[in-house]
């Protein structure tokens, strides 16, 4: 071919066909799988959307459970202006040019428009404060779809305006429906292909997607294609191609503060199982370990105290093994914290302790030191009486010097640590009560 030919005529690009969890997105609420408590036949949010009479919402639940689907199927039956827009790709430049082709729509035609705003949490304050207006003035129906818990992340006046409704993980049966409406459907599916999956194949891409429709799907997908000409899926090749868990965590997110609720708690309920079940729930999905190690040492003196004072000691040994070998070697020093943790006796006299103790410092006058404490190191001081009538205990005949007082005034006599009678704190328990006899104190109950 010369160099002045032209060239052949290039063969048109084929198509890249959707990902399968796009194609086979529900096209009505029949065929709308999981969240029956909302959108079941006859409930109010399924009457709203049939009826087109919906209200500001908010739609919060984990990733594939439905948000986004939910959002679409309300665009397909509205007479309303949908408009709909993701708020990792929008800026306020967007916003103010929605906000002004919402009230131009209602203004001009008498129709209100219906914004959804995907990842509605990215927004900041200032952002999200710019649909109030519009919504106070009806001219909006804000959808908002979010993973993070409304409390936090939406604007306190835009949430007293909404409805939220809560979406829930999809439950193992749930994912399996739609991995086997996905395997027979020929037109939007993968019925074409005549795959086979067993039984234990499906339950095991339920459980690897861990309550989410999309990551279901994308895995169905993924191994149908591993499969080849096989055209056969079983547990084996399912597990091959998940590699692991879909763990749902984010590590600033609600689902964080829960994990460590979970472990926290356990751990004070003494369940050893359930502690090193959320602890590896935490360090699989990531978590920082030093930031486990950290609430281990503050769970050490909060809830274990004095009552196995060794508790505090290995909180802080896990850490020093976590900087030292890294993990995830390290994951074993957390686990042997924690379990030692949960099966150590338990007390909160200390941490009782302290609060008394702040509060009364925080909220009663502050009384000066008595002199008798006070340190003399000048002339002046020692004229002033600083230290006089301290009593230097290793020379008393007890090592206490029973009769002198420490607290000011206000506070004598005042019992702000009370034992527990678990574990050590029992035998602390009885010394604090010999020496505040000696002092003439009377020893009070212990605190369960």
């Amino acid at each position: 071919m010369s160099l002045f030919d032209d060239p052949p005529a290039a063969e048109p690009a084929k198509a890249v066909p959707s990902p399968l969890a796009e194609r086979m997105r529900p096209r009505t609420l029949d065929e709308f799988v999981g969240q029956g408590a909302l959108i079941g036949p006859g409930r109010p949010l399924r009457l709203a959307i049939e009826r087109d009479q919906l209200q500001s919402i908010i739609l919060w639940g984990p990733p594939g459970t439905g948000k986004t689907t939910l959002a679409r199927l309300i665009a397909n039956v509205t007479r309303a202006h949908f408009i709909s827009f993701s708020a990792v790709l929008a800026g306020i430049k967007e916003i103010r040019a929605v906000m002004t082709e919402a009230e131009e729509a209602r203004r001009r035609l008498g129709r209100r428009t219906i914004l959804f705003i995907d990842e509605i949490h990215r927004f900041n304050k200032a952002q999200q404060d710019a649909f109030l207006p519009r919504v106070e003035a009806g001219d909006i129906v804000l959808i908002g779809a979010t993973t993070e818990n409304p409390s936090f992340e939406v604007n306190s006046a835009l949430l007293s305006r909404s409805k939220v409704y809560v979406l829930k993980g999809l439950g193992p049966e749930e994912i399996v429906m739609i991995l086997r409406r996905a395997l027979e459907d020929r037109e939007r599916g993968l019925g074409n292909l005549e795959v086979t999956a067993d039984d234990d194949a499906l339950a095991g891409i339920a459980r690897y997607a861990n309550g989410d429709a999309r990551v279901a799907l994308n895995t169905l997908e993924t191994t149908v294609s591993a499969a080849g000409s096989n055209r056969r899926i079983d547990a084996k090749l399912v597990a091959e191609v998940a590699q692991s868990r879909a763990l749902l965590y984010d590590k600033s997110g609600e689902e964080h503060y829960n994990l460590i609720s979970a472990l926290h708690k356990s751990m004070r309920n003494s369940d050893p199982d359930a502690t090193v079940y959320w602890l590896a729930r935490m360090i699989e999905a990531g978590e920082d370990p030093l930031y486990i190690a950290r609430r281990l040492v503050r769970f050490a003196s909060e809830d274990i105290g004095n009552a196995d004072p060794r508790a505090l000691t290995l909180a802080v040994a896990a850490k020093d093994a976590v900087h030292f070998i890294g993990m995830p070697e390290g994951n074993t020093a957390l686990a042997q914290a924690a379990i030692y943790m949960a099966v150590a006796a338990k007390s909160n006299a200390v941490y009782r302790a302290y609060l008394a103790a702040a509060d009364a410092a925080s909220k009663e006058i502050a009384e000066p030191v008595p002199l008798h404490l006070r340190n003399a190191p000048t002339r002046l001081m020692k004229e002033l009486e600083y230290g006089k009538g301290y009593r230097y205990a290793h020379d008393e005949a007890e090592g206490v010097a029973a009769d002198m007082v420490c607290l000011p005034p206000a506070h004598e006599g005042r019992q702000f640590y009370e034992p527990t009678d678990r574990g050590l704190e029992s035998e602390i328990r009885k010394k604090i009560e010999e020496l505040r006899r000696k002092r003439g104190q009377t020893p009070t109950e212990p605190e369960e």
